[in-house]
């Protein structure tokens, strides 16, 4: 690893809130869902990216590059939500070793229903706390970001 000086003081100033968001919002948002819909923010995360997937159905790999999760990660969670009846599981049409998640019935209902609580939740805890202006500076920032960690695998495919 190169030897790199100390963070200064204005990169401190950005790093320390920045420790304490990644810490406390999740767990924020996380604790809110549990008690309100008995779902975990992954849960919920797989939920959205499948609503908003053509014909509500993603191949398990897609899926989990769109929630940043490992296959293995993504495998778990699809089991659980499957469990529950939020999601089924159907063989590839075009592969059959591959699988795709689909959203049922129940999945659906249960994202309309946790929706709003979310969205309080985030504009609570985040954008009332922000400006137009300072919404608008942050996207391009934030995104700059994410990308930088990601695995290069997935930069090579975006």
């Amino acid at each position: 690893m190169p030897n790199r000086p100390p963070l200064t003081g204005a990169e401190q100033a950005v790093w320390r809130p920045l420790t304490r968001i990644i810490t406390v919002l999740p767990r924020t948002l996380e604790d809110q869902f549990v008690q309100d819909h008995g779902i975990s923010m992954t849960d919920y995360t797989v939920l959205v990216s499948l609503s908003e997937s053509p014909e509500e159905r993603l191949r398990l790999t897609d899926l989990a590059s769109a929630t940043a999760l490992s296959l293995s990660r993504i495998s778990r969670v699809v089991e659980s939500l499957e469990r529950r009846g939020l999601v089924r599981k159907v063989k590839c049409p075009q592969d059959r070793r591959a699988a795709h998640a689909t959203l049922t019935d129940e999945g659906h209902a249960t994202l309309r229903a946790a929706y709003p609580g979310h969205l309080e939740r985030v504009r609570t805890h985040l954008f009332d706390h922000l400006s137009p202006e300072e919404v608008r500076a942050a996207g391009p920032i934030l995104e700059r970001l994410a990308a930088a960690l990601e695995p290069p695998s997935r930069k090579l495919d975006t």
